[in-house]
């Protein structure tokens, strides 16, 4: 089976890489092993909220000569800060060819308000998603916050709480009770947000769920609600708001999470409408390698029929997706036998203290400057690495994540066109 381009992993990172490259005319395969990160994400994407000397971050692209002095190692210092201001913005707009319509700005974080009520800033958020400027305050003074009974993944009083005590409004508690969510309701394993949002999505609950919404919301100017409508688009959140009369906002629940999982449905469907190919289910489980090049993939399902490719892109995630493994004897990525910053002793990996920067998280890949993935010291020429995969970055503490997976997807795809255009 012969490509263009081989991406092993199908989260943030993968598949934007796999989109901009076959955009540009690349036939295009990407391996996914099982449900990519994004399945358990808010569906809001950080670009950089914090430096790693704790100094907090307001606009990221004028952070980033600090970042690079502080982190030399981190994959926007090997971009280069000019190329990381082009390519975010490169990253907004494919993700609006991709039908995702986000706010924010490169330009200056927001805040957007968490399923505690509390905000995290970030650089794009859902439209359906509740979000402030840093400096400023929700446009409503008294909110409802509206829980639906016997659902355990989401605690509408604590986000109350901390709505009141952070920002001084006023905020009530109500749950919501639907005669359509009682089959869930007796299944508790089946009650989650993903099962909630396909009853809630069906047209002949709107006019019930309206009707309970007005009832208890009363005098609220605005309704906040978990996260557990609109799977596919904001059809039927635009819908119960017109019956309702007032805004209605999502907080995103416990995983796994519909806004996370409506991102990652529409860059699969983006990929898939420009020819590439998803192979769900597969995973990459050695290669060949000759002369310092990626020759031949063998995945679990296609065994010994090699995947051909004049390009690879590692984007196999962490330790989350098994895209680095840890032993007794280190940490390892298991498929290329590739360098991997770490740290020797196991007791350095982590830090006693839970809520401290934790080292393991900035373990990974190593790469040079065009991102490519070094062994033994040098590049493989045709293997580039991208997103969790990659070290020199905690995508928690600093915040950035999301954006290192966009950034380094299109830079990477910027490479493989360049390299084809050399002589």
């Amino acid at each position: 089976m012969r490509f263009d381009v081989v991406v092993i992993g199908g989260g943030l990172a993968g598949m934007s890489c796999a989109i901009r490259l076959a955009e540009q005319g690349k036939r295009c395969a990407v391996v996914s092993s099982g449900q990519s990160a994004l399945y358990f994400s808010s569906g809001s994407l950080d670009l950089l909220a914090q430096l790693p000397d704790g100094t907090l971050v307001e606009s990221a692209l004028m952070a980033l000569p600090a970042l690079e002095l502080q982190a030399p190692r981190h994959p926007y210092a090997l971009i280069g800060a000019e190329r990381v201001a082009a390519l975010s913005d490169d990253a907004a707009l494919l993700l609006q060819r991709c039908g995702l319509s986000l706010q924010g700005s490169n330009e200056r974080n927001h805040l957007r308000v968490t399923p505690l009520g509390t905000r995290r800033a970030t650089w794009l958020s859902p439209q359906a998603i509740p979000v402030t400027p840093l400096d400023g305050e929700l446009p409503w003074k008294n909110i409802a916050v509206i829980g639906i009974e016997g659902f355990l993944d989401f605690q509408p009083q604590l986000a109350a709480s901390s709505l009141v005590q952070t920002l001084g409004i006023k905020a009530e508690v109500a749950y919501m009770h639907l005669p359509a969510l009682d089959r869930l309701r007796n299944n508790p394993s089946e009650f989650r947000a993903v099962n909630i949002a396909r009853v809630l999505d069906l047209p002949e609950n709107l006019t019930p769920m309206a009707e309970e919404m007005r009832r208890l919301a009363g005098d609220a100017e605005a309704i906040f609600l978990p996260a557990c409508l609109g799977l596919e688009d904001d059809s039927a959140l635009a819908a119960l708001q017109a019956a309702v009369g007032k805004p209605i906002l999502l907080l995103p629940t416990l995983p796994p999470s519909v806004l996370g999982m409506r991102l990652h449905q529409a860059l699969r469907s983006r990929l898939q409408q420009l020819g590439g190919v998803f192979m769900p289910g597969d995973s990459v489980l050695r290669a060949d390698i000759e002369a310092g090049r990626v020759t031949g993939l063998y995945t679990r399902n296609h065994t010994d029929i090699p995947l051909l490719a004049q390009q690879v892109v590692l984007a196999s995630g962490s330790f989350f997706s098994n895209g680095l493994v840890a032993g007794f004897d280190g940490i390892r990525e298991p498929v290329f036998g590739l360098d991997v910053d770490s740290r020797a002793d196991r007791a350095d990996w982590s830090d006693r203290n839970l809520f401290a920067p934790q080292p393991y998280l900035q373990f990974g890949v190593r790469t040079d400057n065009r991102l490519r993935a070094l062994r033994q010291g040098e590049p493989l020429s045709n293997l580039y690495a991208i997103g969790a995969v990659t070290g020199g970055y905690d995508p928690l503490q600093q915040g950035c994540g999301a954006g290192v997976s966009l950034i380094g997807a299109l830079y990477v795809a910027q490479q493989i066109a360049a390299q084809e255009e050399r002589p």
